[in-house]
């Protein structure tokens, strides 16, 4: 027997191959598949079952794909509010053999309506569970979010706490073995490790340490959760099935000439470190570093979208394309050839962002001059921890919107946590014609390792 992991970083997406004696099932495949099959073929086995835990939001499915590469069945669960045509529906208890492994079907409702967990067992050993594939229902150190039915969220609440009981109740020696990890959206608190028990969780995670129900109930409506708009898209194509990662990847290299007229119709997406986007970028670009384009590229793209991408390198350009197309993004123009030094070589036009420092930062806010005001484009839980006294706040995923009441005339300095995501809002400020913006490098980390002090959330 053997259990594999398959992470996607960025997205934290956390896939599984269980296999034995010959046979391997795919837990939650993601779209660009072929390791599922090298590993099935390095343990001496092939792909015959694929489950799926529950319809995901945040990344597009490959089960469709690796179903049609491996002739494996895909099963998913009840209730996914709309039919999953390449699967056929698991139930509550039923059973598959992978080899001399049984696996056992759980409905988990209360992430999604159609959430399942799989429990796997060695029957020649015992009858306890030897682990349990969660999804979203329970991760390591929390438990899914249940806002996706607002309409329905004292319920929905009501029943992820009875899933979580029933998983608690294959014993505490089970594995876990979630659909996602810290740094993922779809949870608030999970821990930055992989590896866990129910046991273990059942004793330490924060939220099965609440006892009763209601208490449950309102402690997971009080959380906010936020939704990009890709989201939407996934859920759809996640009914029909993707198609395969389309090809080539890496995308094609694009001389200046080339990439002028690709820009012409397209997006320029650079994805390259923040410092760099900072000391010399293409204007009009929206700046997304290559390991935060699953977090922040579907809160300002369609997938329509066309997209040409600037890049270190070939390499870090096929690796941006793959984690565009982990979620929906597959028009891509190419990426600029030239390095920048090379692209204003050819007598092209480039900017650059100016940074500041605390000095200048602390400076102005005393001083508090009239035409200037510091964005603070941290998640709302971020701030209520304190922000530098006469912040603004607004969520960089949310700024398109939040710019229209914002006056062009003013200068800007964007901050975040350390200044990555404050690199990603400038960008998009100045895109949308915002001239005098800066950027407040360190941004928090550095604000508080002065010791200087930060105003309270009332």
């Amino acid at each position: 027997m053997f259990v594999e992991k398959v992470k996607s970083e960025g997205l934290a997406h956390l896939s599984w191959v269980l296999g034995s004696d010959g046979e391997a099932a795919v837990i939650d495949p993601r779209r660009d598949c072929d390791i599922y099959t090298d590993i099935a073929a390095n343990n001496g086995c092939r792909v015959t079952r694929i489950f799926e835990t529950h319809r995901n939001e945040d990344l597009l499915s490959g089960a469709a794909v690796l179903a049609e590469r491996t002739g494996a069945t895909v099963f998913h669960g009840p209730n996914a509010a709309g039919d999953v045509v390449y699967a056929e529906t698991a139930r509550e208890g039923e059973e598959f053999r992978i080899g001399s492994i049984l696996v056992r079907v759980l409905e988990t409702p209360g992430h999604t309506d159609d959430s399942l967990s799989f429990a796997f067992y060695d029957p020649a050993f015992g009858d306890d569970a030897v682990g349990v594939f969660t999804g979203d229902a329970l991760f390591i150190g929390d438990v899914g979010r249940t806002d996706f039915y607002p309409d329905r969220a004292r319920e929905v609440a009501g029943l992820l706490y009875d899933s979580l009981h029933k998983l608690c109740a294959l014993g505490d020696q089970a594995v876990l073995y979630p659909a996602h990890g810290a740094g993922s959206v779809c949870g608030n608190a999970m821990a930055d490790r992989e590896v866990s028990t129910v046991g273990y969780e059942r004793r330490n995670n924060p939220r099965l340490q609440i006892a009763d129900r209601d208490e449950f109930i309102e402690a997971k409506i009080a959380e906010h959760h936020r939704q990009p708009p890709y989201f939407r898209y996934m859920e759809a194509y996640n009914l029909e099935g993707a198609s395969a990662v389309p090809e080539p990847l890496p995308p094609q290299a694009l001389a200046t000439r080339e990439f002028l007229a690709a820009a012409g119709r397209a997006t320029v997406l650079d994805v390259r470190s923040a410092s760099a986007y900072l000391g010399a970028h293409l204007p009009g670009s929206i700046a997304i570093p290559e390991h935060m384009i699953a977090s922040f590229a579907g809160w300002f793209f369609a997938p329509e979208d066309e997209l040409a991408l600037v890049a270190e390198s070939a390499d870090q350009a096929g690796r941006a394309a793959t984690a565009l197309a982990r979620i929906g993004y597959d028009r891509i123009a190419g990426f600029l050839a030239p390095s920048l030094a090379g692209w204003a070589a050819a007598g092209q036009v480039f900017g650059s962002l100016s940074v500041v420092d605390t000095d200048a930062v602390q400076e102005r806010v005393e001083s508090a001059p009239g035409d200037w005001l510091l964005l603070d484009v941290r998640d709302d839980d971020e701030v209520a921890e304190g922000r530098v006294p006469g912040a603004r706040h607004a969520y960089v995923g949310e700024l398109p919107e939040a710019l229209k009441e914002f006056d062009r005339g003013l200068r800007y300095t964007v901050m975040c946590g350390s200044g990555s995501r404050a690199t990603i809002a400038a960008s998009v400020m100045r895109r949308e014609g915002f001239e005098h913006v800066d950027l407040y490098l360190g941004s928090v980390s550095a604000w508080t390792s002065q010791e200087l002090g930060l105003d309270k959330a009332s």
